[in-house]
């Protein structure tokens, strides 16, 4: 046992040299004791990102405290309750429900009302409604986005509080100028390590978030944040890193404000919003983040360096993310249309449950309908409020 585990030591050592080798992380004739400390400067260094893991856990809860005390009062100011969806108990229903699917096809439908006696509608009805009844409700999702459009609006300022007198924003030449000795500031190590901390806090709770279709979409974001904004720190690439940070972060605040009006039923102001969101979005990163960014860390840096491996991986994962803007893009295009066309906005990304508030109104409408349909009964008139011949209500 013990051989194994010094076999398993070496192994673990000889990885870790071979993974910190200074060809993958630095530029050439550039070791990593020229980057040590020295004379009151402090430079970046990969061990300083262990606290992002700590750092995630307070997050998680600053984030209950202010779901609870924040979040949770302004929804109600909103007018956003806790619904009880009730339904009748039916033995037979619920355990098809839990064993078999939540989305009877229509031989099922028909087998189920046969053996329980009821009506096809009236089986369509209780899925739809027992399918309602397991949605998070809408005062977790406004919680939710609540908290994010906190954080996005508080990194936002903060990121732009740091920025606005460092002359690599004006001069995109700055960026480069004394690469890689370029000493770290503490305003780039709280936004990174914020950043990063909040994205490792994401990843943490999406078990417990509103489940969303996209969630595996979701995991791999936020692992990709995390490995981008982890080697541009170790390649010291904080400059680049930030400006892409802030370029990103400024459109997410619109998004989620959209969500929390959404949820809160202000459809007129969700819609100002997005259409809001929509346009910084294009800005930022179909024009901006092409243009700038890329043109800053794709062609700028061949004035001052020969390329090599951190250059090259840098700035595909960067490509790789435009493609991503590309793809967001075009989803939120198909909303635009959706929008303007259907005077509806639905996140087609989004939460899992957006096809069930469908459902819930369809049997809002539902009951609304039926209950129109007795009234008029009561009052001698049919469904299409023409006057029922005396002895037809039957029919």
């Amino acid at each position: 046992l013990h051989a194994t585990a010094s076999r398993a030591a070496v192994m673990f050592q000889t990885f870790k040299e071979w993974f910190w080798l200074e060809r993958f992380w630095l530029p050439p004739t550039i070791k990593w004791s020229d980057l040590e400390d020295h004379d009151g400067l402090v430079f970046a260094k990969p061990s300083h990102l262990y606290m992002t893991i700590p750092y995630a856990f307070l997050l998680l809860i600053i984030r209950h405290l202010f779901e609870k005390f924040v979040a949770l009062p302004l929804a109600k100011t909103f007018g956003i309750k806790n619904t009880v969806r009730k339904i009748i108990p039916n033995t037979v229903l619920e355990k098809f429900f839990k064993h078999s699917t939540r989305q009877p096809s229509q031989t099922d439908i028909y087998g189920l009302a046969k053996k329980c006696n009821l009506t096809e509608r009236q089986i369509e009805r209780w899925f739809r409604s027992r399918r309602n009844q397991e949605r998070p409700c809408r005062i977790k999702k406004f919680q939710e986005a609540c908290w994010r459009f906190a954080f996005y609006l508080m990194i936002t300022v903060a990121g732009i509080a740091f920025l606005y007198d460092k002359p690599w924003v004006y001069d995109l030449w700055e960026v480069w100028n004394g690469y890689p000795k370029q000493p770290l500031l503490p305003s780039q190590y709280w936004y990174y390590i914020l950043e990063m901390s909040f994205y490792w806090s994401l990843l943490f709770s999406i078990g417990t978030d509103v489940k969303r279709k996209d969630f595996l979409a979701h995991v791999i974001h936020h692992l990709a944040a995390i490995s981008l904004m982890s080697f541009s720190w170790c390649s010291n690439y904080i400059r680049s890193g930030t400006l892409v940070m802030v370029v990103h972060d400024v459109a997410d605040i619109w998004l989620e404000s959209a969500k929390m009006f959404s949820y809160a039923g202000w459809k007129q102001t969700c819609n100002i919003l997005f259409f809001i969101f929509s346009a910084i979005f294009f800005v930022s990163r179909l024009i901006i983040f092409p243009f700038w960014i890329l043109y800053c860390t794709l062609i700028l840096p061949l004035h001052y360096l020969e390329p090599f491996f951190s250059y090259i991986f840098l700035n595909l994962q960067l490509m790789v993310l435009q493609v991503l803007h590309l793809y967001w893009g075009y989803y939120i295009l198909k909303m635009l249309k959706r929008s303007i066309f259907m005077k509806n906005i639905q996140d087609v990304r989004s939460d899992d449950e957006d096809e069930y508030e469908e459902e819930e109104e369809e049997e809002e409408e539902e009951e609304a309908t039926k209950g129109k349909e007795i009234d008029c009964l009561k009052n001698g008139l049919g469904a299409d409020r023409h006057l029922i011949p005396n002895g037809q209500h039957g029919c």
